[in-house]
């Protein structure tokens, strides 16, 4: 009877062996096709800026379908292997010896680590796999739409060239403006300190009269002869004025 239930042990451990053998090359392969997929939608991107060929490749299908074969494929294979498990488990609590408890537990336990490590993984690698996928289908789908606005908006293009020429034209001027008014604020600043200047030249001119009446004396004489010096050149240009009018209209 212990013969015939270690044997029962040891064929569910070679299974499980089996088993995990076949699920490590499998996610090795399953790991490989993940990131071929990935460098080949990378290589297909940067054709696609440089070609106007829009339609999917076969490459790309070919994959997708490798993709589902391997996933169904391991997927069966993790649930074979847990049933395994879940075998091995009844078997450990079905023992009788407490020290050969202990030990089947041990190899339980390290077989079902083995099983949870996989399946994180798989599901790891798959998710990877189909954030890519999902990417690239929302990439070619944008492209789609760039070469299609690019083969059917000659008009819109032209439209757009003259919208950026019209809106360099008016950078231009506001440059421009901008320049004037920058000319315009110096020479208001140049105008208002020459004002200054005239001002302070000025002040000095009365400060200098109001300290020596002499000169001020002097400069009152000077603006009175040139008063009247110009009211009598006036009084000349009005009366040959007058003489000119009367000789004409005589």
């Amino acid at each position: 009877m212990a013969a015939g239930t270690s044997n029962y042990w040891e064929d569910l451990r070679k299974q499980a062996r089996q088993l995990e053998n076949e699920l490590d090359l499998k996610l090795v392969s399953f790991s490989k096709l993940c990131t071929s997929y990935s460098h080949s939608s990378a290589r297909d991107g940067r054709r696609d800026r440089y070609s106007s060929d829009t339609t999917p490749l076969l490459n790309g299908s070919s994959q997708d379908r490798m993709f589902e074969t391997m996933a169904i494929e391991i997927e069966q294979l993790l649930a074979r292997l847990t049933g395994v498990n879940d075998k091995m488990a009844e078997y450990t609590n079905s023992a009788g010896v407490p020290s050969l408890n202990a030990a089947l537990m041990h190899t339980l336990q390290r077989h079902r680590d083995i099983l949870q490590d996989y399946t994180h993984e798989f599901h790891k690698t798959k998710a990877n796999f189909m954030a890519i996928r999902e990417r690239e289908n929302l990439l070619g789908s944008v492209r789609k739409d760039i070469e299609s606005y690019k083969s059917g908006s000659g008009v819109n293009n032209r439209r757009t060239e003259l919208f950026l020429k019209e809106h360099d034209h008016l950078r231009n001027s506001d440059r421009l403006i901008e320049e004037t008014i920058s000319i315009a604020m110096a020479t208001k600043e140049n105008m208002t300190s020459q004002r200054g200047m005239l001002k302070s030249i000025q002040s000095k001119m009365n400060t200098l009269a109001n300290r020596f009446p002499a000169v001020n004396s002097l400069i009152q004489r000077i603006n009175l002869r040139k008063r009247r010096d110009s009211l009598i050149l006036g009084g000349v240009i009005g009366v040959c004025t007058i003489l000119l009018l009367l000789y004409a209209f005589h």
